[in-house]
């Protein structure tokens, strides 16, 4: 058996990976992948690539495509989510914040630095012609982080997958004020660079698995239910999260990627841009 590390955020993104997991998929090709949940988030993981805590990245494509322009010796092996993440900003029920505008300057909790929660608070600013070197940020770790922050009022907002924070919506403990989707596709899959030149076919042999659930994902009987209670979700919120949501089975291409990069370069969120070869690995 060749052991495979490989880390993601405890949404129900990532319940292909678990359903292969638990059905012995990779068992059956002589891989044990064992799975990490992550939900510090993006940040946290492209630091665990950088360390070797983990081969596997499923991240966000923002976040690992400013990474390797950094340094992170990874590669982008493939799409895993084409869609794109829907971004709710948050605050807390009881606050005075009604309008996105009432926003502008002011403290934006954010997972860690370098995390999707950052990046996009990036985005939003720029969609609303705000000055982004104005924005401050309150570093949050995790979702928990966010509640105590927002309602200790040691932040304002907060900007996290809106169906993943919809049950503390319902709840009454934030209020969504609008959304904000990425302008590219949610989700990627990441592999450190030694693992790709020393394990090409199992990495390969990893993909052709998962792909093979995700295209089929939305038609397994039942799933709405399934992912309504392993993540405490209402099955008509289920519903329609899986309607927005098209998983990938292709790599990044090239005008995908310099889209993206000079977005981000635009935001000044990076200083230089890495080739299509440095950053892709299509297997």
């Amino acid at each position: 058996m060749k052991t495979i590390k490989i880390a993601g955020v405890p949404e129900h993104f990532n319940l292909p990976w678990h359903l292969c997991i638990e059905n012995g998929e990779f068992e059956a090709e002589g891989i044990d992948l064992q799975w990490t949940d992550v939900p510090e988030g993006t940040g946290k993981m492209c630091q665990m690539l950088r360390d070797g805590e983990t081969d596997i990245a499923v991240i966000l494509t923002e976040g690992i495509v400013k990474d390797i322009a950094a340094g992170n010796p990874s590669k982008i092996v493939q799409v895993y989510v084409q869609s794109p993440l829907i971004w709710g900003i948050h605050v807390a029920a009881n606050s005075d914040y009604k309008a996105i505008g009432d926003l502008e300057n002011k403290k934006v909790a954010i997972s860690r630095l370098g995390s999707g929660s950052q990046l996009m608070a990036y985005v939003n600013a720029n969609n609303q012609g705000w000055k982004t070197n104005n924005l401050e940020f309150e570093i949050v770790n995790t979702i928990d982080g966010a509640v105590e922050a927002l309602t200790n009022k040691t932040a304002d907002y907060f900007m996290w997958e809106r169906f993943m924070t919809k049950p503390l919506v319902d709840k009454g403990i934030f209020r969504r004020i609008t959304d904000c989707p990425t302008p590219w596709p949610s989700f990627v899959i990441a592999v450190r660079d030694e693992v790709i030149k020393n394990n090409p076919e199992i990495i390969a042999a990893i993909l052709e698995i998962i792909n093979t659930t995700t295209e089929d994902f939305k038609s397994i009987p039942s799933i709405d239910r399934t992912l309504s209670e392993l993540f405490a979700q209402k099955v008509e919120d289920i519903q329609e999260w899986l309607k927005l949501t098209q998983w990938s089975q292709k790599p990044l291409n090239e005008k995908t990627l310099n889209k993206i990069q000079n977005q981000l370069f635009e935001l000044g969120i990076i200083d230089k841009k890495s080739t299509f070869v440095e950053t892709v690995k299509v297997l």
